[in-house]
């Protein structure tokens, strides 16, 4: 459990939130709750906040894949709810996190770790959006044969045997933001 300001710093928590996310009290060194998020998850939970804090909704709960220490992935429920002054007034957050122990290490990547080269992400977006390896050999500047070596070397990285498989599980580990069409690799995962 944790107290957040409507800007989702992080004000207060008790000893179970900050052993599960690494944090500390330390003066100056504001930390915001969406830090903590993982971005499959961020944009949309972000929003949920801003309702609380607009007074728009008094409160939520929702399915959250969050990064804890030690760049740890673990997934859960978050609740957040909009605590008013006397007069009315949203105040603060408070926001109640469930870890689900019983769904083991989820296969998520934290979006620190670099998967894919420029080429590999546009080729992985035009798989994801259905074309074929024709369009994107004319899209991408290269030969037919390039475009099939590119997604081979895609589904041994994945370690998958097809193109669907590949997609689902690109979206299962947080690849692509959820709800985002035409489909983009988040810029994260993309080495420079």
């Amino acid at each position: 459990m944790a107290n957040l300001d409507l800007e989702f710093r992080i004000l207060e928590a008790n000893q179970s939130f900050a052993r599960r996310f690494g944090w500390s009290p330390v003066p100056g060194t504001d930390r915001n709750f969406c830090e903590f998020l993982h971005p499959s998850v961020q944009g949309k939970l972000r929003n949920e906040l801003i309702r609380l804090a607009d007074g728009q909704s008094p409160r939520f709960a929702d399915h959250m894949v969050a990064v804890g220490a030690r760049d740890s992935v673990f997934v859960g429920e978050v609740t957040g709810i909009a605590v008013r002054t006397g007069a009315g007034r949203v105040d603060r957050i408070l926001v109640l996190v469930d870890p689900d122990e019983s769904a083991g290490d989820p296969q998520i990547v934290s979006a620190r770790r670099k998967l894919f080269s420029p080429m590999h992400a546009r080729i992985l977006e035009g798989v994801a959006a259905g074309e074929s390896t024709v369009q994107l050999a004319t899209k991408l500047f290269l030969s037919r044969g390039g475009v099939e070596y590119h997604v081979s070397s895609l589904l041994r990285k994945m370690k998958v045997t097809n193109r669907p498989a590949l997609i689902s599980k690109s979206y299962s580990m947080g690849v692509f933001a959820v709800g985002q069409w035409p489909p983009r690799v988040r810029s994260e995962f993309i080495a420079e």
